[in-house]
């Protein structure tokens, strides 16, 4: 039996100007933004393709997922490598951020439902608002952000 009030780690990251988080057991490793080969064909989300330890990985733009231009490179700019599952079978997709901030501890209680009214965010993306310090960050969810399938059908309608 689980204590659905424990609090849940979360690894939190900049877009632009906005905090995001996403549950921390999602996350493989993070790493330094790299050259990565383009793929052609394929949505302005796509960055393209990196070898991580003979992997080959995905490299999506988070900000450009979203609808909201892309990640302008820094030095601040990481490639958080991520487990995405499709039809059952676990993938690592590289999610290109901002800037990584830190991990936090939210408690369960201390999450809001996603708004009802508009987002600029497909509201499915949305785990909830966490609450911390005063201040809302958005907790995204990994099922909806990184799901394959949805990338894919995006992929092949791209012009």
């Amino acid at each position: 039996m689980t204590n659905e009030s424990a609090p849940a780690q979360y690894l939190t990251f900049i877009l632009g100007d906005e905090v995001f988080g996403m549950e921390i057991r999602t996350v493989r490793e993070i790493i330094q933004h790299s050259a990565m080969t383009v793929v052609p064909l394929m949505p302005a989300f796509v960055r393209g393709i990196i070898n991580l330890r003979g992997a080959v990985v995905p490299v999506i733009d988070l900000k450009s997922r979203f609808g909201r231009g892309n990640v302008a490179v820094s030095g601040k700019t990481c490639v958080v490598i991520f487990d995405a599952v499709q039809n059952g079978e676990t993938t690592e997709l590289g999610l290109m951020v901002d800037a990584v901030s830190e991990v936090l501890e939210i408690a369960a209680s201390d999450i809001e439902p996603p708004p009802q009214f508009g987002s600029s965010i497909a509201r499915d993306f949305i785990h909830g608002l966490g609450k911390v310090k005063g201040e809302f960050i958005v907790l995204l969810a990994a099922e909806h952000v990184l799901n394959v399938d949805d990338m894919t059908l995006l992929a092949e309608q791209a012009p």
